[in-house]
Parts: structure tokens; C-alpha cells; sequence
């Protein structure tokens, strides 16, 4: 390989916003994630929110509101 023409591949920390910490390679100097295996629901089997400004609530009020209107159309039928 040609000197001089790839960037620096060195050992970094990878930091996870749950508090998990652990080290690969790379050729950034920093990295940090939202979600890891350690956090991730696929990995974990346990779901978690992340409510951000009250949008699960919002969601949840808004499927009401239409759940409630499809049942009242059809016991109306």
C-alpha cells in the first residue's frame, strides 16, 4: 500500500447514550451512539420509550380519538 494516502485507523471508545462503553477501531477519533446490543430492543427482548416533548402521549391521545370514532361507526351499523 502507498504511504501516506489512508487515514489513521487507531483504537477508539465507543459510547452508547445508556452508559455502555467499549472499544473498536476506526479512523474517527470519537464515536457516540443512541442505541447499542446492550440497549437495543431486538437484543435486550424489553421495549423501552424515549419520550421526547410528550409525543408518545400525543400519539396515544390521537389513536383514541380514532379508535373511539371506527367503534362508534360500527355499532352503528
Amino acid at each position: 500500500m502507498k504511504e501516506g494516502i489512508h487515514p489513521a485507523y487507531q483504537e477508539v471508545e465507543v459510547r452508547c447514550a445508556c452508559g455502555n462503553v467499549f472499544k473498536t477501531r476506526s479512523t474517527k477519533k470519537d464515536i457516540r451512539l443512541e442505541i447499542c446490543s446492550a440497549c437495543h430492543p431486538l437484543f435486550t427482548g424489553k421495549q423501552k420509550l424515549i419520550d421526547s416533548a410528550g409525543m408518545v402521549e400525543r400519539f396515544h391521545r390521537r389513536y383514541d380519538k380514532v379508535e373511539a370514532k371506527t367503534d362508534a361507526k360500527t355499532e352503528k351499523a
